[in-house]
């Protein structure tokens, strides 16, 4: 095909037709729009292990919601594939464009409207990072507790992906934090939906249903979002155990204990090894202890009254030793916070080490340590190695898969996505479906469901130009 033909409803072809240039720079301005040799390397991909990059034929950097809705319509018009970016830092290729395609960049839309301290809610653009947001809200005594584990990940992206974190297990992933949006359709629209209240029971749930769909069905243009008292104390315990299955089984007793951790995540061995030697971290585990440890639980314990707190960690580390723990380190301020930091970097760790991808599979709690036992020995059998770590609180393991062989590899993932699956669970617990899991989805998941989902893409975006490639072919 060359030039303007089109396949699919999409613009084919390497010439770039000036007319779609002009109209997408009449936008934006002209020196927001970039195309060719203009467009850096950056923009090519995200951060998932397994996809290519691509550099965008047309890059956009709009700095209003109206210029959002605008080069949607005029991308349907021209029927030229959109994918959005916020910070880039997506794991399974959603943000990665198409040679064909323009990509709206959100840095310029990267404001904090408004602190709203009497609702306990912000209303940002989404391409607000979370280290920006953190920085707001700080100033107001509250905060936004989706911490995905980047704090250079903007709220769209979020939104986007319905990230979550190792906070999930007290406060909820993205989907339990956003009240409402503004959002572009494909068709030039701008709609809102929800807004600053804490329910509505009024038609469909637009909101939610836009929230983790990768930039498919609309593009949000302004994100309301809940906020929280910041809790004045906090404190960090680390539980090394000799068996990654007393750590799995002493979760649920934890969270049944009434302590409410703000954080639960288990760490393996060899991660932990990995993460304490990159990141320096010196926690004062004595050598015999940490030579025959193969698992960490690292509990955050938070309050506001600091008497209270010291309570809640004496009786969390007598349960600790109930439940198997060889010893109970308390970890406050630098240490609690370089621990915490190190676990939240353990995808750069494993990139560092030469993993092949990263997965994050969510499974029911209390299916953890079948699921981890059957990853183990799938992993063994492909000769393949599967470490990590993950939010032990909320069933979500994030892997690192060490398998050179493509094919190999490929079976291995499908095996392990299809052994969570077993035990009611899904593909992807916060890092999403994307291009790079695509195929996996569609083999695995319910006919059915997928041509629902199908049908509802058809609804918001008729002629398939938000994202192609990504959940769907």
């Amino acid at each position: 095909m060359r030039g303007h033909e089109r396949a699919g409803g999409i613009v084919m072809g390497d010439e770039v037709p000036s007319g779609t240039a002009t109209r997408f720079a009449e936008v934006v301005g002209k020196q927001h729009l970039l195309t060719g040799d203009e467009i850096s390397a950056d923009y090519a991909s995200d951060e998932a292990l397994t996809e290519s990059p691509r550099k965008p034929r047309y890059l956009a950097k709009p700095g209003t919601a109206e210029e959002v809705a605008a080069l949607l319509a005029a991308a349907a018009e021209h029927r030229v594939p959109v994918t959005a970016r916020g910070s880039g830092s997506g794991l399974s290729g959603a943000a990665n464009p198409r040679e064909d395609g323009l990509l709206v960049s959100f840095e310029r839309m990267n404001a904090v409207l408004e602190v709203d301290t009497e609702n306990h809610v912000a209303v940002v653009q989404p391409g607000v990072t979370l280290s920006e947001l953190d920085e707001k809200t700080a100033a107001a005594g509250l905060a936004y507790t989706v911490y995905p584990g980047e704090l250079s990940a903007s709220v769209g992206g979020n939104v986007g992906t319905n990230a979550g974190g190792m906070r999930a297990v007290k406060y909820g992933v993205t989907r339990h934090n956003v009240l409402g949006l503004q959002a572009a359709l494909p068709s030039g629209e701008l709609i809102r939906t929800g807004g600053k209240i804490a329910k509505i029971s009024t038609g469909y749930d637009l909101t939610q249903l836009i929230i983790g769909s990768e930039g498919t069905l609309a593009l949000a243009t302004e994100v309301i979002v809940k906020l929280y008292p910041r809790p004045a104390h906090g404190a960090t315990v680390l539980a090394p155990f000799n068996d990654l299955d007393q750590v799995m089984r002493a979760v649920p007793k934890i969270l049944s204990s009434g302590l409410a951790p703000s954080i639960l995540e288990y760490i393996d061995t060899l991660t932990m090894a990995a993460i304490s030697y990159n990141e320096k971290l010196t926690l004062g585990i004595p050598d015999a202890i940490r030579d025959t440890a193969q698992a960490y639980l690292v509990v955050g314990l938070e309050n506001r009254d600091h008497d209270r707190l010291d309570g809640d960690v004496e009786r969390l580390g007598e349960l600790l030793g109930e439940l198997g723990a060889v010893d109970v380190y308390v970890l406050e301020g630098p240490s609690a916070r370089s621990l915490i930091e190190a676990r939240e970097k353990a995808f750069w760790t494993a990139k560092a080490a030469g993993a092949d991808d990263v997965i994050d599979v969510v499974v029911p709690r209390a299916a953890m340590p079948e699921f981890l036992a059957k990853t183990r020995e799938l992993a063994a059998a492909a000769e393949s190695g599967a470490l990590g770590c993950g939010h032990a609180g909320d069933g979500n393991v994030h892997l690192a898969i060490f398998c050179k062989d493509p094919a190999k590899r490929r079976k291995l993932l499908h095996d392990i996505f299809a052994a969570g699956i077993a035990a009611g669970g899904a593909i992807s617990g916060e890092h999403g479906i994307g291009q790079s899991k695509k195929d996996h989805f569609l083999e695995l998941e319910d006919p059915v469901k997928v041509e629902l989902l199908r049908r509802i893409k058809q609804a918001f975006d008729p002629h398939g130009i938000l994202n192609p490639g990504v959940l769907f072919d």
